[in-house]
């Protein structure tokens, strides 16, 4: 049996309506439902017949309809519609994956897929290279950040309305097949011409990892795939030879992944034979997750970051290092999903995952929320959340399960509806927050238009840290940020822009040493001015 712990997906895509402008909580909702990482597919067969006894009548039901209906059917989509139907009369968890969708999922799931190695945005119907992978094809073509994609194999896709999904096709191949792109770079009048050879580009689940201080160390974690265990290990390991004596593992917006990468990860930061989780449904007896090895990080101080985003596997580790008082959990309480499923191949070449077991904390809490018949619902309850005052005050925090749980100092803590932090901090969403959200959404595209090709910017700094110390981001580059921001629609408000003035420098400095840089010189930037994360620079400094 394969068990996994995977994202709350449900293909196909369901649409749930929003109506607070909670921008973070909608790409939460997005990041859950697409976060479809599972470990390995399983052909596991049923015993009997469906058309046996126990399903006759729905059998002769959809006979009936397909004989003797009053109109042609799509045989395929009524399937796959009663699949949906049926199987979300379970849970929110168990879903039906149709084959068209089986290669991304089997992507995010092994950790890697085949293709030309790049980050791209599409703006103004032109397709921007916002980033060459370093060591991949693209980049050992010569492909550079900010060149313009202008054809694909001799057929111009600039200046035509084109999707993400299309020049992923157009890109994506197996491994050792060729593409020719024709590129349009600054400075160059003429479309350059590159051969690209197709290779495998990893899909990294560590984004980052550096030393904040000589003590503290910080690594982000985006996802629980196939690699985690080896890059968390590998970064953690790294940190060590810098001097880590206390670390914050971030795990904000995390939607999960594999089980037992989660249970590797917790076996890095717990000691002895402690148990991480277990499991247990009506098909599957109790299983229990230990720790089983020597871990690399056993004794320093520790602080673990979650929010409303961090879901499965990210609540494994939160409630294990909670329920072991092991390190300190900070933020907004968790998604609250606490199911695990199988994943079954079926003969089509399409797949059932379905729930077979919840997984319990190591003081016995299962964390799954209610979720009742109806699945909006279950979404919905971010934006109850939010609309409770939940998201602002620690005190409207309000226990699923009036059961009390103990953890190993026998602090009281409880079930059901995710992991409450040891330390609460709120979502800010004055209005200098809302209107700097106006801005953001414009500052990758600026940033990759202005300096995607200009390094000049970058030549007095040797490394990101250096960037990160020395660069000022002066009124020059504020203002032509603030006029490509103005003629994309933002409103001017000047007294709002005064407060928001030092985040929105800082978010601009981020990107800027982004593009230059990749998340290791975007992450050193942003925490600068993160709450979360600077509340766990000051917890860490309490103690000696």
């Amino acid at each position: 049996m394969n068990e996994i712990n995977s994202s709350p997906t449900s293909p196909p895509k369901k649409k749930y309506s929003f109506l607070l402008p909670l921008a973070f909580a909608i790409v939460m909702i997005i990041g859950v439902q697409l976060g479809i990482l599972i470990n390995q597919s399983s052909n596991g067969k049923l015993s009997g017949s469906l058309a046996g006894t126990k399903y006759g009548k729905l059998n002769e039901i959809i006979n009936y309809v397909n004989q003797k209906y009053v109109d042609t059917l799509n045989d395929q989509q009524l399937e796959e519609d009663i699949i949906n139907t049926y199987l979300s009369m379970l849970d929110p968890h168990s879903v039906y994956i149709p084959g068209r969708e089986m290669e991304g999922v089997d992507d995010d799931m092994q950790g890697n897929f085949e293709g030309v190695g790049i980050e791209f945005r599409i703006l103004a119907d032109t397709i921007l290279v916002a980033n060459a992978i370093t060591g991949g094809p693209s980049e050992l073509a010569g492909l550079k950040s900010g060149d313009k994609i202008i054809k694909i194999n001799d057929t111009i896709v600039a200046g035509k309305k084109i999707s993400n999904d299309d020049v992923m096709h157009k890109l994506r191949g197996e491994k050792g097949t060729k593409v020719k792109v024709g590129i349009l770079r600054q400075g160059e009048k003429k479309i350059l011409d590159y051969i690209i050879t197709r290779d495998k580009i990893p899909l990294i689940s560590v984004d980052v990892a550096y030393m904040v201080d000589k003590e503290v160390g910080y690594i982000k974690v985006n996802r629980f795939s196939a690699t985690t265990t080896d890059e968390f290990g590998k970064k953690l390991y790294e940190l060590k030879q810098l001097g880590l004596k206390k670390l914050i593992v971030d795990l904000r917006q995390n939607p999960g992944g594999y089980l037992q990468a989660a249970v590797d990860m917790t076996d890095e930061l717990i000691g002895g034979k402690q148990l991480v989780v277990y499991t247990k449904g009506n098909a599957f007896p109790r299983q229990d997750y230990v720790a089983t090895k020597q871990g690399q990080f056993e004794e320093g101080e520790l602080c673990i970051l979650i929010d409303e985003g961090s879901a499965s596997a990210s609540e494994i580790i939160s409630g294990a290092i909670q329920d072991h008082d092991r390190g300190t959990i900070i933020g907004r309480r968790s998604f609250g999903k606490g199911l695990v499923q199988e994943q079954y191949l079926l003969s089509d070449g399409s797949a059932l995952r379905l729930t077979i077991a919840r997984y319990y904390t190591p003081s016995g809490r299962c964390i799954q929320r209610n979720y009742g018949k109806n699945t909006e619902d279950y979404y919905n309850d971010i934006m109850e959340r939010y609309s409770s005052g939940e998201f602002f005050n620690g005190d409207s925090i309000h226990a699923k399960d009036t059961v009390v749980y103990f953890t190993d100092a026998g602090r009281k803590v409880y079930a059901g509806g995710g992991i409450t932090p040891d330390i609460f901090v709120s979502y800010d969403t004055t209005i200098k927050y809302n209107y700097l959200a106006d801005f953001r959404r414009f500052i990758p595209d600026y940033v990759i238009s202005r300096y995607g090709t200009n390094n000049g910017i970058y030549l007095n700094y040797k490394s990101s840290a250096d960037f990160n110390r020395l660069f000022v981001l002066d009124n020059v580059i504020l203002n032509d940020f603030l006029t490509y921001a103005y003629s994309k629609g933002v409103e001017k408000k000047e007294s709002d822009l005064k407060n928001i003035d030092p985040l929105l420098r800082n978010t601009l400095k981020a990107y800027i040493a982004k593009q230059k840089w990749q998340n290791e010189g975007l992450y050193p930037v942003l925490n600068q001015a993160d709450e979360l994360f600077l509340r766990a620079i000051k917890e860490l400094k309490k103690t000696k």
